[in-house]
């Protein structure tokens, strides 16, 4: 059994810093729907099972995610960001539209290895937390393991503050 140190950034919405982070022309970001289905897991899949900080409790990490994002797909209280390079889907978010919600990004924003360092997981981030914002949330939260590169580099940007850290033993399935 492993020890996990999580820590939940949270953004306050109606502040969200103006941002001059733009979107390559050849990157769209758009919503995701079931026809996308197959995009969106692969993402997702590919993004933990290469990262080795989730070796350990891949099993049951891959399914709380598969098992979120099925639940993304049927309910319109979520939604399903895709960042697209021409057709291929290389990054994706799940969005809960609703305030009451633990975690308003989960799983946040995911880019498949090839595509990283560029840029666009902050614009994806971006991207979510104004569909969060547009949608009439006014604050969001994400959950992080606290030593991953998310929580290190990318969610403390526009605003995001640590507002709570917990330990969660996860057994390795």
């Amino acid at each position: 059994m492993k020890l996990l140190k999580w820590i939940r950034f949270t953004w306050d919405l109606t502040k969200l810093p103006v941002s001059d982070v733009a979107l390559p022309h050849h990157y769209a970001i758009a919503p995701a729907g079931a026809e996308d289905e197959q995009g969106l897991r692969k993402v997702f899949s590919s993004s933990f099972l290469l990262d080795p900080s989730w070796s350990f409790a891949i099993g049951e990490v891959m399914q709380t995610i598969q098992s979120r994002l099925d639940v993304a797909l049927a309910s319109d209280k979520f939604m399903c960001l895709a960042l697209r390079h021409g057709t291929r889907i290389i990054g994706a978010a799940v969005l809960a539209l609703d305030e009451n919600t633990e975690d308003q990004l989960a799983p946040g924003p995911s880019i498949l290895m090839e595509y990283r360092n560029r840029g666009l997981g902050t614009c994806l981030l971006q991207s979510s937390l104004l569909r969060l914002r547009e949608s009439g949330l006014t604050r969001a939260s994400g959950s992080a393991l606290n030593y991953a590169p998310v929580a290190k580099f990318l969610y403390p940007k526009f605003g995001g503050v640590v507002a709570r850290a917990e330990s969660v033993a996860l057994l390795a399935a």
